[in-house]
């Protein structure tokens, strides 16, 4: 089973820059997208022909969103966090018979941190739904979680530490997560790697020099760790200031 995540920022331009043609070449069984940046009826999605497409809308408009597209048809659909709606359109939950998928883009600190106190509570809130979930199947977590982790986990960590995506809380909040019972898939496999990013800056000569921070992921349930197969960053791919990212497991 292969899975794949992007974060498009805009899914309008990304198609524009060959989102299409890479949808097509690696031929996911889920392809999960954050950051839709649309409203319905705005795109055509001839490219999903053959999969099962859920959408989940931000009410402002040209910001955040996020789809899912799936060969297998799920059980149940679930959107947002608590109530089955979330006005930024940040996540969206598929049930299949043996595990959850759950695909978020989740909330930014903001560059002043004015929004860190409400992302600290979002990410207790989100820890808390994931636990739910895990009770009844293992959960695979997929999206732009919006924290670089580990100090090797961002290029330049010592004049980024306590800035937005990179403060001790929201590192911290991670760690929590995956000591609940999470694991980080690409650190499972490549727990030493350095210099393997997904998201860099528009600044010129950034993304050509890797100056980045991998703030994209894919987490487990660490019982499905028998059934993990590989976790790969498709830096190579442009379209996008965030890169694909891939993981690949038995299947469930």
């Amino acid at each position: 089973m292969k899975m794949i995540s992007w974060n498009v920022n805009g899914l309008r331009a990304c198609v524009n820059k060959g989102f299409q043609e890479y949808f097509a070449k690696m031929d996911a069984d889920i392809f999960c997208i954050q950051e839709t940046k649309l409203q319905e009826g705005q795109i055509s999605v001839e490219f999903a022909d053959g999969y099962h497409q859920y959408w989940n809308y931000a009410i402002k408009k040209g910001y955040s969103g996020t789809a899912v597209f799936t060969k297998q048809q799920p059980l149940s659909v679930y959107y947002g966090l608590e109530d089955n709606h979330e006005p930024e359109g940040r996540m969206i939950t598929l049930e299949f018979d043996s595990f959850y998928l759950v695909n978020v883009y989740t909330p930014n600190a903001k560059r002043d941190l004015s929004r860190l106190e409400y992302r600290l509570e979002w990410e207790d809130r989100f820890r808390s739904y994931l636990l739910q979930l895990d009770k009844q199947k293992p959960v695979i977590v997929c999206g732009d979680l919006n924290v670089a982790h580990q100090e090797i986990d961002i290029k330049n960590a010592k004049s980024n530490r306590g800035n937005s995506g990179f403060t001790d809380e929201e590192r911290g909040k991670m760690s929590e997560l995956l000591q609940s019972g999470f694991i980080d898939t690409f650190r499972h496999f490549y727990p030493d790697r350095t210099d393997a990013y997904s998201w860099w800056s528009y600044m010129p000569k950034v993304r050509e020099r890797n100056i980045g921070w991998r703030i994209d992921y894919f987490l487990s349930s660490t019982r499905l760790a028998p059934s993990l197969i590989d976790a790969r960053i498709d830096a190579d791919v442009t379209g996008s200031d965030h890169c694909p990212i891939i993981l690949e497991l038995a299947d469930l």
